[in-house]
């Protein structure tokens, strides 16, 4: 099997369809493609990197970068990942949805972008709170009850 690295080097560049659900609603699974390219230089905060972690490879965004490492973490994620600036082998440039082709320097992107990781602490509030309500529910025995109604709309 011919790793990304090899395929980078070799091309220049990177085409393929994304996998997992850890970047959405930017990226889709199975639906959109990313094309990646060698960073030329380290990479800055709110870059897409793509990097090995074991035989695994991940595509996730720079949410801060420190000393020796950047700080990562999947826009539909939870928990932050610090991974060493070796360990990244490219960068997403441009990604195409529904036919059309995208760069991460369109304005319409940064905004996406920025608005995405402001709201960050709302989404993860919710994401606990939205626990805490499932888990009384169960408690109370209310998730027979509620399947039946949400299945009825």
């Amino acid at each position: 099997m011919t790793r990304f690295e090899d395929l980078l080097q070799k091309e220049g560049r990177l085409v393929y369809k994304t996998k997992g659900t850890s970047m959405e609603p930017m990226l889709r699974q199975n639906r959109d493609l990313v094309i990646i390219e060698v960073p030329s230089a380290r990479l800055q905060k709110y870059d897409v990197a793509l990097y090995r972690c074991g035989e695994k490879y991940i595509l996730h965004r720079v949410i801060g970068v420190e000393d020796e490492y950047y700080n990562i973490r999947g826009d539909n994620t939870y928990s932050i990942e610090q991974v060493p600036f070796d360990a990244v082998i490219g960068v997403l440039v441009r990604f195409n949805r529904k036919g059309k082709l995208h760069d991460v320097s369109e304005p319409g992107y940064r905004f996406y972008i920025r608005f995405w990781n402001a709201i960050y602490p709302l989404r993860a509030l919710w994401k606990r709170v939205r626990k805490l309500l499932i888990e009384a529910a169960r408690k109370l025995g209310l998730i027979p009850i509620l399947k039946k109604v949400l299945r009825r709309k």
